[in-house]
């Protein structure tokens, strides 16, 4: 099928659609979206947290419960799950809205032709027959068949995980089916005319038909099997490990105390029932809700700041993270490039070398760089009117990475010539580059003038300045065919162009503040050796080794990771190796994040363990980061890790009370169940003291952190945990063989009619116990003198130790065996006869 039966058949032309159009093809096709991508109802959201093993387990118990005829039980389980789902979900569905709000600021747009207008648009408002203007660093944003490519190189990595760039013309034949593009993927991705949703641009520039979008897609069809998930992060793989520990310790011991209890007890139903209860108090059902309550808070503070977390997850890899990787333009310096000098090879101010440098910057239709901007916005001698009367284009050769330059073909009107105008990195022209022009004469290209020419430059770079060499040559056969690479040779070179990129001033304070707290920044610049080199040493950098791109080739990966652990600074480093570097850093064991903002930077961006971009980033920046910063800067990123550390300092809290807490409980139920005739605790009063005991734990996200945990990085630990657990403990077992024997001795609760005093006594001890311990683990300073907790926790634990207090007056405690007057008039007669200490 040819284009212009392409057009016809989806009611389109190469102007565009009619803008009035869209309205109904956006109800006819829907939003350009892929099902996984859109966001998620509040009441699938809802749904999804009772989604997880300590939920079900409660559950379960519930069930057991109902069928044992334990309405209480039943009525408290419900309770407890309820308060857990409902918690977790009210913090997601806060950082939801929070990040639909911000996304809607950093939403991927592309170019497209309305009407014969020209127009940006947001990717879920492109429907079937829009023209879409392709170039360098876009994202394709539906399956498009190409109406006009130019040297146009496409990555294909999200659809096949081939990591070299596919090249794609307008040439090859096109069947369209429906409304997608064809059944056969494998034949639609070596179609040579056709770039699918979720591809990006590497090189190149081109027109095309959208003929798909959304589910309709390829990207949409291939979901469920291309759209693999992300490999677990180690904090996702941290919680997992802790989780099944929990619940393996849970399923372990609930047999042990129905066994223990039923063989001591002789009855088997209340020995199930109170196995149970233990199993319910032995059950952390609130990690989910304080791991999800503590990425969602995080997410919402950061998110007042100006940082978008894509992947909630990645909060902790921040914390976690002990090296930074960033490109060098706009992290350490302004990232506002100024033109300060046009020089011929004298080292003479020229206007001659401006205006070619203007005409290849003005004619290109690639990604304009910063560079190119400069030189636009600059005190251009000709204006655009002037150049539109002068010179039209006739075809350019696009950037690309590894060639690092690009030209511009353009007909020069008044002398009839046809000229080939190149700007690039000094080495890559003065290859391709025979000749040179002085003083309007045209000289050989000997070494004795390429030595100079690299002096100058050289000096340039030493005071900071990043400096482009500009070439042309005169076209003379074939003027109308299609340029290429081949054509860049034999080039004139006629100077210079320099620019000052100057560093931050924030930027030697944030590097400071980074190394302060373990995190080692490393520079991967693409820049040359010498200006990289004093950026460097400007904002405080340790520079004296340096490694480039061509280094890097000839080492192994083994020798690489070593070289990446020593070095900070990289040069004239391409893609690949970035990426390179970032996995050799990865392997070594360390938690590396990636800050960047270019199309250089997305191999790297997927690489790290956490990737960073900005809002202002190209397309596949953006996409390929976790996180993305509203504004370019490392002291923003710095409050991102404190958030992080803090976020996981206070899941390890919870992490570390719950499984100290529930292993000393499992130490004194199973002392108490082989030694008393009766059980230490009613199973309805084990579950209401659970339920007392997670509605304190509800504040600890809310808690401050110990000033000296937020300056290193922090890793889950899970044997850590369980040395803590296995020390700790038994610890707090003591508190509660303690309250037996004082139950039993002092108290003299030591009959059958005393046994709902001994059940009293040991509730309120080990509430009280329990909450006490929330405050000795919080921090490692001493509770309440030296730290004390933030508010929110402070309050809690003080209203739940009021409401344990009075449980034993009320009419519910009494319900439930609890048995306060009996303990009053005992210690009354206890301090008559003089047999309690009151020392």
């Amino acid at each position: 099928m040819d284009i212009a039966e392409v057009l016809t058949g989806l009611s389109t032309s190469e102007s565009g659609i009619p803008g009035d159009a869209v309205e109904d093809r956006l109800s006819e096709y829907g939003p350009n979206e892929i099902s996984r991508q859109k966001i998620e109802g509040w009441y699938v959201l809802f749904l999804k947290n009772f989604y997880n093993p300590f939920v079900g387990l409660l559950v379960a118990f519930a069930v057991v419960s109902f069928f044992l005829q334990e309405i209480q039980s039943v009525i408290i389980l419900s309770v407890m799950i309820g308060i857990s789902v409902l918690v977790r979900f009210s913090q997601e569905y806060r950082a939801s809205r929070s990040f639909r709000h911000l996304s809607s600021l950093v939403q991927n747009k592309t170019t497209i032709r309305r009407d014969g207008v020209k127009q940006d648009v947001i990717f879920p408002d492109v429907v079937p027959g829009d023209i879409v203007l392709l170039c360098a660093g876009d994202m394709v944003p539906a399956d498009v068949r190409l109406v006009t490519a130019r040297d146009l190189f496409i990555s294909q990595s999200a659809l096949t995980g081939e990591s070299l760039p596919i090249e794609k013309n307008d040439c090859s034949p096109f069947n369209k089916t429906s409304n997608a593009v064809t059944e056969n993927v494998s034949v639609v991705l070596d179609l040579q005319n056709i770039v699918l949703m979720g591809t990006s641009v590497v090189s190149g520039t081109a027109t095309g038909i959208v003929v798909g979008t959304g589910d309709s897609t390829i990207f949409g069809t291939m979901a469920r099997s291309v759209l693999r998930r992300r490999a677990k992060t180690s904090f996702e793989l941290g919680v997992n490990s802790v989780s099944w520990m929990l619940i393996c310790f849970v399923l372990v011991m609930v047999p042990i105390v129905l066994l223990l209890t039923g063989l001591t007890k002789g009855s088997w139903l209340e020995a199930a029932l109170f196995a149970l209860s233990v199993g319910v108090g032995l059950t952390p059902e609130m990690l989910p809700t304080i791991v999800s309550a503590n990425l969602a808070l995080g997410a919402v503070r950061l998110s007042k700041k100006q940082v978008i977390v894509k992947r909630s997850s990645a909060l902790q890899d921040l914390g976690a993270m002990d090296i930074l990787c960033t490109d060098k333009t706009g992290t350490l310096t302004e990232d506002k490039v100024i033109l300060e000098y046009h020089l011929n090879l004298k080292g003479d101010q020229d206007d001659e070398v401006l205006e070619y440098a203007y005409l290849n910057s003005y004619h290109q239709t690639g990604l304009k760089s910063l560079l190119d901007i400069a030189i636009l916005e600059h005190q251009n001698p000709i204006t655009a009117e002037e150049i539109s009367k002068r010179f039209f284009k006739t075809d350019e050769i696009p950037f690309d990475f590894e060639r690092r330059r690009m030209s511009v073909a353009v007909h020069q009107v008044l002398s009839g010539k046809d000229l080939l105008i190149t700007k690039g990195a000094v080495d890559e022209l003065l290859s391709i580059s025979s000749q040179a022009r002085i003083d309007g004469t045209i000289i050989p290209l000997d070494d004795k003038l390429r030595k100079e020419i690299l002096e100058i430059t050289g000096r340039l770079n030493d005071d900071g300045l990043r400096v482009v060499a500009v070439a042309y040559r005169e076209l003379f056969t074939e003027l109308h065919r299609t340029r290429s690479v081949s054509d860049e040779k034999d080039m004139i070179i006629v100077g210079y162009i320099a620019f000052l990129d100057p560093p931050k001033d924030s930027a030697i304070k944030a590097i400071k503040g980074l190394n302060n707290n373990g995190v080692r920044v490393k520079v991967l610049s693409g820049d040359n050796e010498i200006i990289t080199r004093r950026v460097c040493r400007w904002v405080g950098m340790d520079v004296d080794e340096l490694m480039t791109g061509d280094q890097i080739d000839r080492l192994t990966d083994d020798d690489l990771a070593e070289a990446a652990q020593r070095i900070s600074v990289f040069a004239r480093i391409n893609p690949l190796q970035k990426a390179r570097i970032v996995n050799s850093l990865k392997q070594r064991g360390h938690v590396v994040g990636y800050l960047g903002d270019g199309i250089n930077d997305a191999a790297a961006l997927r690489e790290a363990d956490v990737g960073i971009s900005v809002n202002t980033a190209v397309d596949i920046a953006k996409e390929s980061a976790d996180v993305v910063l509203l504004e370019k800067s490392l002291l923003v990123l710095e409050e991102g890790v404190y958030e992080g550390r803090r976020m996981f300092g206070n899941i390890i809290k919870y992490v570390k009370i719950a499984a100290s807490s529930n292993f000393g409980n499992v130490l004194s139920v199973v002392g108490a169940s082989v030694v008393l005739p009766f059980l230490p605790m009613k199973p309805i009063q084990l579950l209401t003291q659970n339920l007392l005991y997670d509605l304190s734990q509800t504040a600890i996200p809310f808690d401050n952190v110990d000033k000296d945990f937020l300056e290193s990085p922090r890793k889950w630990d899970s044997a850590g945990i369980s040395r803590f657990m296995l020390l700790i403990g038994p610890i707090s077992s003591v508190f509660d063989f303690v309250t037996f024997a004082m139950m039993w001795y002092i108290f003299k609760a030591n009959s059958p009619s005393s046994v709902p005093l001994f059940q009293t006594g040991w509730f309120m001890e080990a509430l009280l116990s329990q909450l006490f311990i929330v405050h000795l683990i919080r921090t490692r300073q001493i509770p309440f003198l030296q730290n004390r907790a933030a508010a929110p926790l402070m309050f809690g634990t003080l209203a739940i130790a009021a409401i344990g207090l009075y449980l034993p007056y009320s009419a519910f405690g009494n319900h439930i065996g609890l048995v306060t007057p009996e303990i009053r008039h005992r210690m009354r007669r206890l301090v008559k006869s003089g047999n309690i200490w009151l020392e």
